[in-house]
């Protein structure tokens, strides 16, 4: 019996040092703010997760200003520390204005996490256009030859259905039933198309089968 090879990702590997540092830095620059004990600990943790719960959300509905906004300020947070560690700031005596955003930084951050987590989304919805409306033509009587009939027009062929691997309709559906069991709301097309990465032709197709 074989044994099976571990293969280790370079790409997760390389994730995981970069967030410990980041984790480090920012603990070291809340200490050095006046937050001591575990509050120092707390506070890389309440960065990353405001980073995460951002980026989940650009994953799952789509570009989103809310998202965004938050995810930068995250993001600003995270690097501002690494900056600030490097020897640009005296640790040993921060200053003012660094103590006052260590401070301010969980109310901020509360107040990000309850705007992602309960707010619907801020994509504008697509103008319907009204169609023009019409007087209906008074008929008109016309004088019929006994002239030979015309073969009937050849109905135009339709187009050949697009193929849809059924690994690919499963996943649509799984993702489907999560968007309705979050929005309370059949999803479309466009963020049918957006969740799966795949081209319109496709998306239609899938949501036909979904239908």
């Amino acid at each position: 019996m074989t044994r099976p090879s571990l293969h280790v990702d370079a790409v997760l590997v390389q994730a995981v040092i970069a967030g410990a540092l980041s984790f480090a830095h920012l603990h070291d620059l809340a200490a050095a703010a006046g937050q001591d004990g575990w509050k120092a600990w707390a506070y890389p943790i309440s960065v990353d997760l405001l980073l995460v719960a951002a980026w989940r959300r650009l994953r799952s509905d789509g570009p989103s200003r809310l998202a965004w906004c938050w995810f930068v300020i995250a993001l600003f947070a995270s690097l501002g520390a690494n900056v600030a560690t490097a020897g640009f700031l005296d640790l040993a005596d921060p200053p003012a204005l660094l103590r006052l955003g260590v401070a301010g930084w969980p109310a901020l951050a509360f107040l990000g996490g309850t705007l992602l987590a309960h707010t619907a989304g801020d994509r504008a919805p697509t103008p319907s256009v009204a169609e023009p409306v019409t007087a209906d033509p008074e008929p008109v009587d016309v004088e019929v030859d006994d002239a030979p009939a015309l073969p009937a027009a050849t109905p135009a062929p339709e187009p050949p259905a697009v193929p849809v691997p059924a690994a690919l309709v499963d996943h649509a559906r799984k993702v489907a039933a999560d968007h309705k069991a979050r929005t309370g709301t059949r999803i479309d097309v466009d963020t049918l198309r957006a969740r799966l990465g795949v081209p319109a032709h496709l998306a239609d197709a899938i949501a036909t089968q979904l239908a």
